[in-house]
């Protein structure tokens, strides 16, 4: 122990006699370890973390798929990740294993939410519907008044409702009165009984968690006739079980599989499949399966979405702390070189080399710990900038930018890990000194065996930060191509407007009424030009169905039949920019009493019609029996509606005035929420500050159950949709302009000591005739060398490495990237060795010779 500490003693009086080398080294491990932990922060919060519940090792869901938000049919892989209510009854009776099992809505509804007895008005609100047991299921107790119990999730109890923290906290002033309040919920009124305790954001992380939870029984109150509670084919309910303990899930998903293979025939749903696909929708339906996985970090929405970038965030930092680790190298190799004349002498003197690696590899360790100290101070700052360019738009993100343990345990272990990994090599070359280099001098060695690894250090840097360089410019390169493509839509001046839609309880006259006098009212206002309504506007939905032609044979299952489509009222595609082709779109004429008809885009007319005119052409949804409901009367121009990387997918719209009987009940919901409009779009000049209010009280004064909860232009809904993208790029384009600077200050380093070592060579050299521009020569010549070399080494690298990034019409080989990244290089290694060259250059050969 004592040893130990005289090491600990005398590390720290000997960086403190170097100040600047130990302020340049605390300085490069604090940038390299900050940003890998800061991005670790993230990664660890989205991929890793478990939920903030009890316990979340003993938790397991049924069903794996992502799949959102309602399944009808089988799926491709054969993964059932949801479930109906009916099935999920029998889930659980197959399941004794589980203490507990809840079942909760895949996805999200948004209802208008009214304070009870109040003039307040409704605000929109995420909600989610969760069975009786959910809260204590997951071990959760409310903050204040209490949670749900089995009991109130019963057909006649009394409508109840619980609200998250958050929500009570930013929206309600955390007035404590709250609690055992009456919120209206789309006219309907309901007991807030409690308030979940903060940090609980429910079963998945999102950047929308719900505001409010509802009892699984009060759907259909809810929905109305759209209800999905009593239906047996549609499925939209996850489940998540706590095991008991000493239960064991072998076994389990087999079991489960054969109770999914039960209920297909019992749901009725071959009932919906023609006669003459009937053996091949058997055949499909029996690879479906059921898997039971841990659910302790929920259900993985933001793994799905940001797991890639992530993934490439944390390569693009890792590259960047092995440049910092290279130079750190570097600097201590120099040290140790510097200190040779005095190792030597203490090798003379007696002193082991074991106890001379042991003092080095403890300064080393100092120097490690105190760099990642200052990196967590730079990841605390770095975490929260990230989060701020990754989720600008997000109104709030259960993730906190204060490293937890796990994260802190990375820093100081990466820490530590650098420290003995870096420090023990220059030590070991240190400790080779030969004593007699103590008696002669160290500059009259005629070795040194550290140039070689500081060159290949140098070297490495410069791989490492073309493959930055590079992939940093091909991701802004594909990030402006993303946003400069044509998109289909004319966006200037055009503004959407989100509406939270209307109760579920409005009747068809009702509703129409109402869609006429929204957008009349629209159409008025002030600088206003166009006004339409649609069931969803561009980039914020996506609702699609099998498609099925008058006079053809219905397409094979599995084969990609689908379309996306929207109902539209008149003159939307005017309003929203999308022109029209061929023949006319949504107009006046089409009303409740003429023939239902339907506009498509050029997608739908190539994919379904191939090369016939599809003009007074019939199609229908689903069902064969349905191939003659609507006749084609328009074809507009192709426009990206929900991906807005891929290709446009065929499309088509129906007006807000028409519908058809459907005989099946689940079609027929379907068609009646299509009538429940989602926003509107106008086109007009006014400036959003004087519009947005305008738009929102011409809308409380057509409907005051009617909330707005977005009015933003499309073309920054757009920008919106690549803000995952565009934080990518401009992290990378930071992290590696950062590694250029490591490594320019790495070959300074290098070429500056080389110029030391060498003073004696250079004087000769001049005093036997060489002049200024030899020597800056012999030196530039040294430093560009070792650039060329890595920049050799590095451009194959950069253009393998281009095919795992995320790139959009950019080749691997990207002639600008690479271009602009060499020349970057080349020019920073001239100015790194252009200094210590001049200074070489300005050696006085009399001085130079009498160097010791």
């Amino acid at each position: 122990m004592s040893t130990f500490l005289q090491h600990l003693r005398y590390a720290v009086r000997q960086l403190r006699l170097a100040p600047v080398f130990t302020a340049t080294v605390i300085l490069t491990l604090a940038l390299g370890i900050g940003a890998t932990t800061a991005i670790f922060t993230l990664v660890h919060a989205v991929m890793l973390r478990s939920l903030p519940v009890a316990d979340p090792a003993t938790l397991y869901r049924i069903g794996d798929s992502q799949e959102c938000c309602v399944q009808g049919g089988p799926r491709e892989d054969g993964r059932w990740g949801i479930f109906s209510y009916e099935l999920v009854h029998r889930i659980k009776s197959a399941t004794p294993e589980f203490e507990e099992l809840a079942a909760f809505q895949a996805g999200q509804g948004q209802f208008s939410v009214r304070r009870g007895g109040t003039s307040e008005p409704a605000k929109p609100l995420h909600s989610e519907y969760v069975t009786g047991n959910y809260f204590s299921m997951f071990g959760i107790q409310a903050f204040a008044g209490r949670v749900f119990t089995p009991s109130d999730d019963r057909r006649n109890a009394p409508p109840t409702v619980v609200m998250s923290y958050r929500v009570w906290q930013q929206t309600y002033g955390a007035d404590p009165r709250m609690v055992g309040s009456t919120l209206m919920l789309e006219g309907h009124p309901f007991t807030l009984i409690g308030i979940a305790p903060p940090g609980f954001f429910g079963d998945t992380l999102s950047s929308s968690p719900p505001s409010l939870w509802i009892p699984l029984e009060q759907e259909p109150l809810l929905a109305g006739e759209s209800s999905f509670l009593e239906a047996t084919i549609p499925n939209w309910l996850r489940i998540i079980g706590r095991i008991k303990p000493g239960a064991s899930v072998e076994g389990m998903s087999a079991r489960l599989t054969t109770v999914l293979q039960r209920w297909i025939p019992d749901s009725g749903i071959f009932a919906l499949v023609p006669a003459a696909q009937m053996a091949e929708a058997q055949k499909m339906f029996s690879r479906q399966h059921v898997v039971v996985i841990p659910g302790g970090s929920g259900i993985g929405a933001m793994k799905e979405d940001y797991g890639k970038s992530l993934k490439i965030l944390l390569f693009i930092c890792a590259l960047v702390l092995l440049i910092a680790c290279a130079n750190i190298a570097n600097l201590l190799l120099a040290r140790s070189t510097v200190r040779r004349h005095q190792t030597s002498l203490q090798l003379a003197l007696g002193a082991s080399r074991q106890r001379l690696i042991m003092a080095a590899l403890t300064e080393s360790v100092v120097l490690a710990l105190a760099g990642g100290v200052a990196g967590v101070a730079v990841a605390y700052a770095g975490t929260r900038l990230v989060l701020w360019m990754a989720f600008r738009t997000a109104h709030f993100l259960p993730i906190s930018a204060a490293p937890s343990l796990p994260v802190l345990g990375f820093a100081f272990g990466l820490s530590l890990f650098t420290g003995v990994l870096f420090g023990t090599a220059p030590a070991w070359l240190a400790t080779h000194a030969s004593p007699v280099e103590a008696l002669r001098g160290a500059n009259r060695s005629t070795r040194d065996s550290s140039a070689l690894p500081q060159k290949a250090l140098v070297v490495t840097q410069v791989v490492l930060s073309v493959v930055l360089l590079t992939g940093a410019g091909m991701l802004t390169h594909s990030l402006r191509n993303l946003e400069h493509r044509d998109f289909g839509l004319d966006m200037q001046d055009r503004v959407a407007v989100e509406i939270n839609q209307p109760p579920a309880t409005y009747s068809p006259p009702k509703l129409q009424a109402l869609n006429a006098a929204l957008q009349t009212r629209l159409q008025e206002l002030p600088g206003v030009e166009r006004a339409a309504l649609a069931m969803y506007t561009p980039y914020t939905d996506n609702w699609g169905e099998g498609i099925v032609v008058e006079g053809k044979p219905p397409d094979a299952l599995g084969t990609n039949n689908g379309a996306s489509w929207d109902r539209v009222s008149a003159g939307y595609f005017e309003a929203v920019g999308q022109s029209i082709l061929r023949g006319r779109g949504i107009g006046q004429e089409d009303t409740a009493t003429t023939r239902p008809v339907a506009v498509i885009n050029q997608a739908f007319a190539k994919r379904f019609f191939d090369k016939e005119d599809p003009i007074g052409h019939r199609f229908g949804m689903d069902i064969a029996e349905y191939a003659g409901s609507y006749e084609v009367v328009g074809i507009v121009h192709d426009a990206n509606y929900s991906d807005l990387e891929g290709e446009p997918r065929p499309m088509f719209f129906l007006p807000l005035t028409q519908s058809i009987v459907y005989k099946e009940a689940m079609m027929q919901k379907i068609q009646t929420r299509s009538f429940f409009i989602g926003g509107a779009v106008l086109k007009t000049h006014t400036s959003l500050a004087t519009l947005e209010p305008q738009v929102r009280k011409a809308i409380a004064e057509v409907d005051p159950d009617l909330t707005v909860t977005d009015v933003l232009p499309i073309q920054e809904q757009v920008a919106a949709n690549f803000d995952q993208q565009r934080t990518v790029a401009q992290l990378a384009g930071m992290f590696s302009l950062l590694a250029l600077v490591l490594a320019a200050i790495g070959l300074y380093g290098v070429t500056a000591y080389t110029v030391a070592r060498r003073t004696g060579e250079i004087g000769v050299r001049m005093a036997l005739g060489a002049n200024r521009a030899k020597v800056l020569q012999l030196v530039l010549r040294g430093a560009l060398t070792q650039t060329v070399v890595g920049l050799a080494i590095g451009i194959p690298i950069a253009i393998g490495g281009a095919k795992l990034t995320q790139l959009y019409k950019v080749n691997i080989w990207d002639p600008t990237s690479l271009t602009i990244s060499v020349a970057m290089l080349l020019l920073s290694a001239f100015v790194a060795a252009a200094i210590p060259a001049r200074r070489a250059a300005s050696i006085d050969p009399m001085q130079a010779l009498r160097t010791e």
